[in-house]
Order: C-alpha cells, then sequence, then structure tokens
C-alpha cells in the first residue's frame, strides 16, 4: 500500500482508536472518513478492524479515546461481546459509539459504558468530543451538511483481505468500497436507516468519491462495491459518478443497492449505467406478497419486481435480490411460493442461501411500530436481542424459520453449493406443510450471477468466527 500518513500508521501513540467490529467483509470507509478528519486537525488516529484484526494491545495503550462504529445488527452484537475486552485494554480511554445502530440502542449502550452516543454524519461531533473532551449528555444525531475528505485508509487492513468479486466462471477480484451518498430519501418502514436520517441523505462531492476510488484502485482494486443505501437516491449525482468513473477508469465494474422503484422510475438511465461499467444490482426486494410489502412500505408489488427484473435482464446486468422471508405476517403457504418464485424466476443461484432464512428485526425506533396492530403485537424491547420481540400469525413459520436457519448454517459450514442449499430449504418447507415436495428441474436454477465472497447479512447474528477476534 501507499506510505502510511503520520495519523494511522504506529500502532502506538494513537490518541484515538476507531473500532469497526464489522461491515459485511468490506474496508470500511466509515472508519476512513472520520480518520481523515482526526488527521487534518493533526491528531494521532489509529483503525482497527475486527473483521480483519486482532483486538492488540499495543493499538490501544496510549487510547484517550475509542470510537466504534454501528453500522449494523451484526457490528452492534459484536461490540457489545468486545467492550469488556476495550475496557481492560484502555481502562483510562473514554467510549463513544457512531453510525445508524449507535443512536437507536444509546441507552443500552450508556449501560455498558459508552459515554457520548453520535448517529447521522457523526464526522464533527466525533471531532468535536475529541477536542473539547466534553461528552454531550444526549444522544446526537446530526442531518445536516458536512463536509467530506478525502477518506484516510491507510490503517486499514489491505484491499486483499477483504471479500472479493466472485465472477460466474469463478475468476476473482480484488474489491474496492465507495460511498456516494449516506442516508436515504425513503421512509421503507422495516429499514434501520430510517429512524436516524428520517427521509434525508447527503451526497459526497464526485470529485471525493473518485479520488478514494482512485487510492483503491492504485493498491489493486478491480471493482468497486458501492455502499450506499440506494444508489439512484439523486438520479441527477449518480449518473455523474457513474460517467466520472468509468471516463477515468474505463475498465473498472462497479456493482450497487437500488431500489425496485427507482429501476422502474428511471429505467431509462439503466442503459447508461451498464455502459458505464455497472454489473449487478442489489435490490432489497423483501418479499412477493404486496400485503407484506405494503406493510414495509416498500413501494413495490411483486408485478413491479418481475418487471425491474425483466429490464436489467434485457440489459445483461446481472440482479442480486434480497429478502426479509420471515415476517409477523409470513405464512407457510406465503413461504412455499416465494421459493417457487425463485425457481420460476430462474433466481436460485442468485439468491445467498442466508437470505432465504433471515427473520424480521424490529430495532429501536422502528417505523413498523407506527402500525398500530403491530405495536400492539410485539413484545417489550429486549436488550439481550436489540430488538422488539414478535411470533408469526402462522406459528409454524416460526418453526420453520428455526429450522431453515439452522440448515443454512450447517450447510454452510459444509461449503454445500447453493443449488444443495436451497434443495434442503424446498424439502422441509414441504414437509412442514404435510406435502411432498416436487422434484426438483435444475434448468430452473437460473445461472451464476457475479457476487461477493461474503454472504453475510446485516441483519444477523455474530458467528463464532467473527467474534474469534477478541
Amino acid at each position: 500500500m501507499t506510505a502510511c500518513t503520520v495519523s494511522t500508521c504506529a500502532p502506538s501513540g494513537a490518541r484515538v482508536v476507531l473500532v469497526s467490529p464489522y461491515e459485511l467483509g468490506r474496508q470500511p470507509f466509515n472508519l476512513a472518513q472520520p480518520a481523515a478528519w482526526f488527521a487534518r486537525a493533526e491528531i494521532p488516529v489509529a483503525c482497527l478492524d475486527l473483521s480483519q484484526q486482532k483486538l492488540d494491545p499495543a493499538v490501544f495503550k496510549d487510547a484517550e479515546y475509542v470510537a466504534i462504529y454501528l453500522g449494523m445488527h451484526t457490528a452492534t452484537r459484536i461490540a457489545a461481546a468486545a467492550l469488556p475486552k476495550i475496557r481492560e485494554l484502555a481502562p483510562r480511554a473514554r467510549i463513544a459509539a457512531f453510525g445508524l445502530y449507535a443512536p437507536m440502542n444509546a441507552a443500552w449502550l450508556r449501560e455498558l459504558g459508552v459515554e457520548a452516543v453520535f448517529g447521522g454524519e457523526s464526522e464533527p461531533d466525533l471531532l468535536a468530543w475529541v477536542q473539547t473532551g466534553v461528552s454531550p449528555a444526549d444522544t446526537v444525531v446530526r442531518r445536516d451538511k458536512i463536509e467530506f475528505l478525502l477518506p484516510d485508509r491507510h490503517g486499514l487492513p489491505e484491499l486483499q483481505r477483504y471479500a472479493k468479486l466472485i465472477l460466474a466462471d469463478g475468476t476473482q477480484k480484488i474489491t474496492g468500497f465507495a460511498e456516494a451518498t449516506r442516508g436515504c430519501k425513503h421512509l421503507c418502514r422495516h429499514c434501520p436507516v430510517v429512524p436516524v436520517y428520517e427521509g434525508k441523505f447527503r451526497t459526497v462531492p464526485v470529485d471525493i468519491v473518485l479520488a478514494d476510488i482512485a487510492q483503491q484502485v492504485k493498491v489493486g482494486a478491480q471493482h468497486i462495491s458501492f455502499g450506499d443505501p440506494d444508489f439512484l437516491n439523486g438520479p441527477t449525482h449518480a449518473m455523474k459518478v457513474a460517467e466520472a468513473l468509468h471516463a477515468r477508469f474505463p475498465d473498472l465494474s462497479w456493482d450497487a443497492t437500488i431500489k425496485i422503484e427507482h429501476l422502474l422510475n428511471h429505467a431509462e438511465l439503466l442503459p447508461r449505467l451498464k455502459a458505464c461499467g455497472l454489473l449487478f444490482i442489489v435490490a432489497a426486494v423483501e418479499s412477493i406478497d404486496d400485503a407484506i410489502l405494503d406493510r414495509l412500505d416498500k413501494g413495490h408489488t411483486q408485478a413491479g419486481f418481475e418487471e425491474a427484473l425483466a429490464l436489467v435482464r434485457e440489459l445483461d446486468i446481472a440482479l442480486a435480490p434480497t429478502f426479509v422471508p420471515f415476517t409477523p405476517w409470513t405464512t407457510l403457504e406465503g413461504y412455499r411460493d416465494l421459493l417457487a418464485a425463485l425457481l420460476r424466476l430462474n433466481l436460485v443461484e442468485a439468491v445467498p442461501p442466508i437470505q432465504l432464512a433471515i427473520r424480521l428485526l424490529v430495532p429501536q425506533g422502528s417505523y413498523l411500530l407506527h402500525l398500530p396492530d403491530f405495536a400492539a403485537q410485539v413484545g417489550a424491547f429486549d436488550d439481550a436481542m436489540l430488538g422488539y420481540p414478535w411470533q408469526a400469525d402462522d406459528v409454524r413459520a416460526d418453526t420453520l424459520q428455526a429450522e431453515i436457519m439452522a440448515w443454512v448454517m450447517a450447510a454452510e459450514k459444509a461449503e454445500l453449493s447453493r443449488a444443495d442449499v436451497f434443495a434442503g430449504i424446498w424439502n422441509r418447507t414441504h414437509a412442514a406443510l404435510g406435502e411432498t415436495a416436487p422434484a426438483l428441474d435444475p434448468a430452473q436454477f437460473g445461472v451464476v450471477i457475479p457476487h461477493h465472497s461474503e454472504p453475510w447479512y446485516c441483519c444477523a447474528e455474530p458467528t463464532e468466527t467473527q467474534l474469534a477476534s477478541f
């Protein structure tokens, strides 16, 4: 990699330590951006990514401040397990948490010894916390515009250690990670972005995005994964980023997350995005049941999903749909219909099996609680699970979810193919219904699409491997 800056190189002598417990196998932008702010202020800072590194005593030896990035549920659960060890390694350090899941779990975090909690555009507040030594009494959530700096990635593990892009032929590419926007203008009820950003999103200047990608290309990135909650929240900005990226790096491929609603409303942009190197799209489909989609306020229907799928396939852009298949309203018949739809649409190979085992998480502040009938259905907030417990209207669905999760985890350890794992899910689902499972036709599984080597999902529980860093 390029030479380290004074702010991030040495493991000892760091006044501030930024910690990322987990970020979907990506080199964390949300450590690199605040690291740049501390570097500009000439405050020595070290970055530690627990997905790739151990809790090293040398890193914490001189730490006065530790800030932990909680961007998702998995990261928050890992942080809770890591906090006692961090406190042991840095007994004099003051601890803060920032990221989406920090303000949602502020009271719980304070019970664990976290004294400052920041959400939204946290960089100015993290810097002020260190410069003044004053911890705000209340949680600070900033939604106004901030200055974005060139992310300082020097102190992070090299890109080669993170998740790779795997092409259909098995070829792997080193993958970089960038953000062109933060937040989201939509209010999907189950989304953790919504309670923090409340329908607002912020753009990262095109020149900063390009410079960040350039520094990753320089150290080996062959593909870029955009981490925006939705790449087309600002279509004009998105096209500027895509076209500038392609003009500078014409051989670089990339992927992004885009809503089904946006794929339909901005269909005219898809050929241009394809021409700029867009390889595949992740789309949070969540369900094929229109009643459930309405409760989630997703902004699309099953028919819209299938129309969007056809649109991108015509352009030879792969679609990787994600799902939250187990909700309070999921029935066994509805789950079976989802599996049948994946076969009919030739999507089995496009969906990581973990996506078919996920149970809806209801965090603090979830807009699902705005539904009176649902709010009356959930139990008291459970600190152990960091969510509101619920039971499915069809109790058989809860039993099946636990069985399928166990099967998927066992199959993953055994390194079974997606087709074989799907077959196990298919058979278990029909058995739960007391039905004979129809024979599967491999021709319906579809083609293998480009995908990342890290299949985990942001709302899943941490694994033993993920907890091994401490």
